[in-house]
């Protein structure tokens, strides 16, 4: 058995508990490397003890990576699953945000769409793809709309409960300073709303991150969601699979963290709690 996977976990620890000296921009990449290292380690020692031919360890998993960079398969496949999620995201947000400003704000609308909204929304977006398939045939077409479908529904119901959980207290001071109509859903209800729009935006994006991957291994022959399938399939290379799906999880990081962006803006920064 190999003697590193010791040394990474004590140091890691070592990290960890000594990290209260150091300051936080240092903590917030020292944690969650030390962490890293630590679920590197367990799994080179899962594939040791196990004894598995199968399963690929991290080494074989970096050189899997390599190989697709090498040969360009894995930019590819970003830039098509980004295109999806990027063209359902928007589509939905488009969508979804003005329906839930206008339903919250109208008991009549909400009353009216809720229902339906309601209703809708259970229903997986993995139950679409044979209808998806149907109406845009095998293409960007099926996955786009997809995504669009998985984004919409936590867009639109952060939206309206974003709406309707403002202070009545904001509502009806505004009103004393001759607010009504548009003015006051403009420069109370809309700034109001933000911050639980962002969170409902950062919910959607991550269940669009999701769905792409899941639509990508039916509806389409690119993408990440292809490239694992299609790993699987041709002589069993989980080593691709394991790096696709660590490419993913990357790659869904990162677009929390561009999205959280939002949140700096001083409309809606007011909004969060500082630690």
């Amino acid at each position: 058995m190999s003697w590193w996977p010791f040394a990474v976990l004590a140091l890691c620890l070592a990290g960890i508990f000594g990290s209260r000296r150091l300051p936080k921009g240092a903590q917030s990449v020292l944690l969650p490397g030390a962490v890293a290292l630590i679920g590197l380690m367990m799994w080179q020692l899962a594939c040791e003890t196990s004894g598995t031919k199968i399963f690929p360890t991290p080494e074989e998993t970096a050189a899997g990576m390599m190989q697709l960079l090498r040969d360009g398969t894995l930019w590819r496949y970003i830039v098509a699953s980004l295109y999806r999620v990027t063209w359902g995201f928007v589509l939905a947000g488009a969508v979804g945000i003005p329906l839930g400003l206008w339903a919250g704000w109208s008991s009549r609308s909400f009353q009216a769409i809720n229902p339906l909204i309601q209703g809708l929304r259970p229903i997986s977006p993995i139950a679409w793809i044979p209808i998806a398939i149907l109406w845009f045939g095998v293409g960007d077409g099926a996955a786009i709309f997809l995504i669009f479908l998985s984004s919409f529904f936590p867009i639109v119901v952060g939206t309206m409960a974003a709406v309707r959980n403002i202070s009545l207290v904001h509502v009806r001071s505004a009103q004393n300073f001759g607010l009504e109509g548009f003015q006051l859903f403009r420069r109370v209800v809309l700034p109001a709303s933000l911050p639980q729009i962002i969170t409902g935006l950062r919910i959607a994006l991550g269940v669009a991150w999701l769905v792409v991957v899941a639509a990508e291994m039916i509806a389409v022959n690119s993408g990440l969601g292809y490239l694992i399938n299609d790993a699987r399939n041709m002589g069993m290379r989980y080593d691709l699979v394991v790096a696709g799906m660590l490419v993913i999880g990357a790659i869904g990081i990162v677009l929390d963290l561009l999205i959280r962006r939002l949140e700096r803006f001083d409309e809606v920064r007011w909004g969060y709690a500082r630690g």
